[in-house]
């Protein structure tokens, strides 16, 4: 299989996913918007995988190549290509399927349950996780969940954690990719957000003491992309 990523900043990379994509022996390339990297051809990829960033999905001002991205986002939706996209990414897949996406109630940082609903028991890409997982997050936005598609996820902090669309379109809001390098590359580059109050908002301290979580949240990783990639 072929996958391509886009990523929007250079301290939130795949992660994980790239892990996952080698030991399948997949092919990998990918698009640093940041750079101004050209877009792949639509034959050029089988899974689209949209990665996260600091920024909205609306804040087209500041960072131009969000218009071309949400285009190409869109063309890929249409090829019916696979496609996973997780925080923002998941962010800008809900916009182009055309639901809104806002600002949360509150923000969501560090280590929250997820709870699935009785629609993922029932999806091929989601009955082989758990009732429940322990996730990393790190987000202020929210997505409504798009025409036609499935609410998978909720946390008590955000209602929509996660959505999936023919089986074949996934959007997380959840970090299910991290490891312990990725989130303190977070940590080092928006540590300021952490210094913000709120129910959701664990301490520095809190976030590093449960880094031991990334192993089992990886096992659901890798049953999800393998469920997506039809292995």
């Amino acid at each position: 299989m072929k996958i391509h990523y886009l990523q929007h900043v250079p301290f939130e990379t795949p992660a994980k996913i790239l892990d996952w994509a080698r030991d399948r022996g997949h092919t990998i390339r990918a698009t640093h918007l940041y750079q101004d990297d050209p877009l792949p051809g639509m034959d050029d990829f089988d899974l689209l995988v949209v990665m996260g960033g600091p920024m909205g999905v609306h804040d087209e001002d500041q960072y131009p190549w969000l218009r071309q991205e949400k285009g190409f986002i869109q063309d890929a939706c249409s090829a019916e290509k696979k496609i996973i996209g997780i925080c923002l990414g998941a962010q800008l897949l809900a916009l182009v399927l055309g639901a809104e996406v806002r600002r949360n109630p509150v923000k969501e940082i560090g280590w929250h349950k997820v709870v699935f609903t009785p629609l993922a028991w029932e999806s091929p890409l989601f009955k082989g996780l758990p009732g429940t997982m322990t996730a990393f997050h790190w987000h202020g936005d929210t997505f409504a969940i798009p025409s036609g598609a499935h609410h998978i996820a909720s946390s008590d902090g955000c209602v929509n954690q996660a959505f999936s669309l023919d089986h074949r379109i996934v959007g997380l809001q959840f970090h299910i990719e991290s490891t312990p390098d990725s989130i303190s590359s977070l940590i080092e580059n928006c540590r300021d957000e952490l210094e913000e109050e709120g129910e959701y908002i664990q301490e520095e301290k809190e976030i590093v003491s449960e880094l031991r979580r990334c192993d089992e949240m990886h096992k659901h990783l890798y049953t999800l992309l393998d469920a997506l990639a039809g292995e």
